[in-house]
């Protein structure tokens, strides 16, 4: 299978990345939040809010005192900033590697789906050390890209089958930080304490094939990006081994496992 040279990973449209894979992050984001067990009136720092599914589900679960947000995406700034309008939030644009904050200036430090997508990943972690007070809590959750993330691991199965060039823009190849004893290595690295790890499950589904393969088309992340790279006959190909490899019940339903990895430490 040929017809591409590159991959553009872009992460620039809120509308395409929620229906891409936004709306299965807010299942996990509500499920973390309460296994973070954090305590109501506190202040918060989403880092790599994205378009806001944790943000969201703080502010409507926690009592929080104050919810900042910071993405390295202007474009992602202002879709959640036009999304959510809470006098206890605020979003702007920031790096997770140097965060604009003093020392101790937050009670909880979280980041969804993001620390992957960070150039050096225990740097970060470092940062939401630093920014945190004495005995705060920092959590974070990746999807399991190598295993149970099954709408994004059946495709990069599908594409590698054609295309073995392929195998160098999957997620689960890519990225080392998708597994939780590594997760759990780099929050003690970080001089976090008191670390602990689960898995959070949730169900993706559609309503028929199609629907599952529609937001491929959207060009935000990884795996759009390459359909998007793709000459028409190769899109094709890559459409119909995809279809032949998903599950489907017999009345047409797609219906997958999201694995996401969570962890979670207190700061000395």
């Amino acid at each position: 299978m040929t017809g591409h040279r590159s991959a553009d990973e872009r992460w620039s449209s809120g509308a395409d990345y929620e229906a891409y894979v936004g709306r299965w992050s807010r299942l996990v984001a509500r499920e973390f939040i309460d296994w973070l067990a954090a305590g109501p009136h506190l202040a918060w720092l989403d880092v790599g809010c994205g378009t806001g599914a944790l943000s969201q589900v703080i502010l409507s679960s926690q009592l929080p005192a104050s919810v900042r947000g910071v993405d390295r995406s202007p474009d992602y700034v202002r879709f959640v900033s036009d999304q959510i309008h809470d006098r206890r939030a605020m979003f702007d644009v920031g790096d997770a590697q140097a965060i604009d904050a003093a020392g101790g200036a937050y009670d909880v430090v979280v980041s969804g789906l993001v620390l992957n997508f960070v150039a050096e990943p225990e740097k970060a972690l470092v940062e939401f050390s630093r920014v945190l007070r004495p005995g705060g809590i920092s959590g974070v959750y990746v999807w399991d890209y190598q295993r149970d993330m099954q709408m994004m691991r059946r495709f990069w199965d599908a594409a590698v089958a054609l295309d073995p060039e392929a195998a160098a823009l999957d997620e689960g190849r890519r990225f080392s930080v998708c597994r939780p004893e590594r997760l759990v290595q780099m929050f003690g690295e970080a001089g976090l304490h008191d670390v602990e790890s689960r898995p959070v499950d949730v169900w993706t589904e559609w309503p028929d094939f199609e629907s599952y393969w529609r937001p491929f088309l959207g060009a935000q992340g990884s795996a759009p990006a390459y359909v998007a790279s793709l000459s028409e006959p190769a899109r094709a190909a890559l459409k119909e081994r995809l279809k032949a490899d998903v599950p489907a019940e017999p009345d047409g339903p797609v219906r997958m496992l999201a694995r996401a990895w969570a962890v979670k430490g207190r700061a000395p």
